[in-house]
């Protein structure tokens, strides 16, 4: 080895041991170390969460610790499942249910629905106890703030809000009172001063409930007094039906019941004759509608009239889907009765029909020269259901069975095999008016109007520009066809298809088909819809399809023929086998140049006899013609006999099965040709 040699190697070693100890140093590298993941707080993502809560006076604890983890899930993805637990039940983890008065026998409403955060804010709050706003604009969220902001004003609402009187979460006593409602009004109102005393006529009121005649709210006359007072009791005149304020039962009246209202309240018009009275009010129980000193609702009721009504007649509780309009104004049932005595049915302001067109003016203006005989009569209640129902139009029932209770006949005659939608529907009001009308059977429009099926059927009458359409249905005489109501044949018809069609256009057919020679299978069965439409077509002759397609819906064995005569190639070996040669007239696209679609004095519905048929195209008098037939006269020969008339694997058409001696073209075997 020469000395260049030696240093060459050396060089290369050394270059590899460089290579390896930067390989070894680069894979000992920080970059290379493996990788321990440090934990972030919530609050280094939720910067706009920081910035919003932690700089307020209030901060739950577990957010103020820093123990996001405690409510919510550390994954989650949308709001609804980052919580640990749902509704109050994450708030029960760590305030234990009777530290916040679950066990007692008045809770809040929001806190027994699992809606703490109704009133709390779960984070933080610049408010005591984590209220969402101050003490009484909470309240307000779900009490409606004109209630309590009337024209008077209870002070102690004004200055020290609703957590005076009220606890938060529950109480022992009812409407979360934080003591008994008397005493709790005395703590500040005293009993013992001269202005308490003379405002009370010095009966002992302390021992009654305040509210009976105080809104402890708020209220639109004076000393919160309720809104409805008797006159005796805002005049202070307690004397006229209570015992002196010094007897041992100052609150005894001096008459029981309801007697001592009869003092000044007759009843004597319910004597009168005709009149008939409500029968609390006739037996002199007065105080079963009215409360004897103050109430909040009109003329003392003691309940809004719609409860106080219900609190007899129950059904009225029912709950039903449509209610009469009146039902939710504030006058409710008083809108239309009196609560007293009245000489109409049912304690009615006025006569039912009067009472019904103050209201409904529309229904007064309905023609009348046919008119329904309860609407005519004033008897809406015949119909309606003036409190609610459960159908539209506030009808007593479905509206069918209301029309089926005076036209029991209707319901046998109408529900068919086939039943017009609205009839099954029992929507009679499609058609008919239920008041009055202008038009026979109290029907909207004229029985030959399109528009009155056209509101139902749009799509069906909608114009087509070109094509045809059969004439009673573009002059709307939908009935001249159709039974409106219910057939046991299909389409609703009046009578059979072919009795129907014929009833018109027997004359344009024929007058007399049994003599014919033949018949079409389809028109002999009457189905003529089979071919044509009976309302319109894009065709003329209200076509459903054009020839052929039309006939090889039902010949389906020579539309596979054709079919194959039409797709046949020349250079597919199995199509030259198996080819399949087309009837002359245009390929049989038009089944009509030989055929009539009805009926026909001749054999296979053919429009003329075959000789004269076959003649237009075949020129019989040929020396070809004559030679190849024998010489024998086409007269007296049918072409149909030796040829098919539609297609053939033959090219001059011969029929599938022949007479050996006729394939082979040995017609002397048989015959006598007399002119050779």
């Amino acid at each position: 080895m020469t000395l260049t040699s030696k240093i060459n190697k050396l060089a290369l070693t050394a270059l590899a041991c460089l290579v390896f100890i930067v390989l070894i140093n680069a894979c000992s590298t920080p970059s290379m170390a493996p990788r321990i993941p440090t934990k972030k707080e919530c609050l280094d993502c939720h910067t706009e969460f920081s910035k919003k809560y932690m700089s307020m006076p209030g901060i739950h604890t577990v957010v103020k610790e820093k123990k996001c983890e405690a409510c919510h899930i550390r994954h989650g993805l949308i709001a609804k499942i980052l919580l640990v637990k749902e509704g109050n039940d994450l708030c029960y983890s760590c305030h234990a249910k009777d530290s916040i008065g679950l066990d007692k026998p008045h809770v809040h409403t929001a806190l027994q629905s699992g809606r703490c955060t109704t009133c709390h804010n779960p984070h933080a709050s610049t408010d005591k106890y984590l209220l969402n706003t101050s003490s009484s604009e909470s309240c307000y969220q779900c009490h409606k703030r004109e209630s309590y902001e009337k024209k008077v004003i209870h002070e102690v609402l004004t200055k020290e809000g609703c957590g005076k009187c009220h606890l938060a979460h529950s109480s022992e006593e009812p409407a979360l009172l934080n003591m008994k409602e008397t005493l709790l009004c005395l703590s500040c109102h005293k009993k013992d001063t001269t202005s308490f005393t003379k405002a009370h006529n010095g009966y002992p009121v302390e021992k009654a409930a305040c509210t009976k005649c105080h809104d402890p709210h708020s209220s639109s006359r004076a000393a919160l007094l309720r809104t409805s007072i008797h006159p005796l009791v805002a005049n202070s005149e307690c004397g006229q039906c209570h015992v002196s304020a010094s007897d041992d039962m100052p609150f005894t009246t001096r008459l029981s019941g309801s007697e001592i209202c009869l003092k000044c309240h007759s009843t004597s018009n319910v004597k009168i004759k005709g009149m008939k009275a409500h029968q609390p009010y006739a037996e002199g129980k007065c105080l079963s509608c009215h409360d004897s000193h103050v109430s909040d609702f009109d003329k003392l009721l003691s309940k809004n009239i719609s409860g106080l009504c219900a609190s007899c007649h129950k059904d009225s509780r029912e709950q039903i889907t449509f209610a009469h309009a009146p039902i939710n104004t504030e006058r409710s049932c008083m809108s239309c009765h009196t609560g007293h005595v009245s000489t109409n049915a049912n304690l009615l302001l006025s006569k039912e029909r009067t009472l019904c067109l103050s209201c409904h003016v529309k229904s007064a203006s309905v023609p009348t020269i046919n008119s329904h005989t309860p609407f005519f009569e004033g008897s809406c209640s015949e119909c309606h259901n003036a409190h609610g129902s459960n159908f539209e139009g506030l009808f007593v029932d479905r509206p069918d069975r209301v029309c089926y209770k005076c036209h029991p006949e209707a319901e046998r005659k109408f529900l068919k095999a086939n039943t017009h939608k609205p009839v099954m529907d029992g929507q009679c009001a499609a058609c008919h008016s239920g008041h009055g009308s202008g038009q026979k059977a109290l029907l909207y429009k004229p029985l030959d109007d399109p528009e009155l099926c056209a509101g139902c059927h749009l799509d069906l009458f909608k114009s087509e520009p070109d094509g045809s359409s059969h004439e009673p249905f573009s002059k709307g005489k939908c009935l001249k066809c159709h039974d409106s109501h219910g057939s046991n044949i299909t389409g609703m018809a009046t009578e059979s298809e072919g009795p129907l069609c014929l009833s018109c256009h027997k004359q344009a057919i024929a007058n007399n088909i049994i003599d014919k020679g033949s018949i079409h299978p389809t028109y002999k069965k009457g189905e003529c819809s089979k071919c044509h439409n009976p309302h319109k077509s894009k065709l003329n002759s209200l076509l459903l399809a054009t020839t052929p397609e039309l006939c090889l819906t039902c010949h389906k064995d020579l539309a596979e023929k054709i079919s194959m005569g039409q797709n046949c190639r020349p250079e597919d070996s199995d199509c030259a086998l198996n080819k399949i040669y087309l009837h002359a007239p245009s390929a049989l696209d038009n089944c009509l140049r030989c055929h009539s679609p009805h009926l026909s004095s001749e054999k296979d519905l053919i429009s003329k006899p075959v000789q004269e048929l076959c003649g237009e195209c075949h020129n019989l008098k040929e020396e070809d013609y004559a030679r190849a037939h024998l010489y024998i006269k086409a007269e007296n020969s049918d072409c149909r006999n030796c040829h098919d008339s539609h297609s053939s694997a033959n090219p001059k058409f011969f029929k599938s099965i022949m007479h050996k001696p006729f394939a082979d073209n040995a017609c002397k075997e048989c015959h006598i040709i007399e002119n050779e």
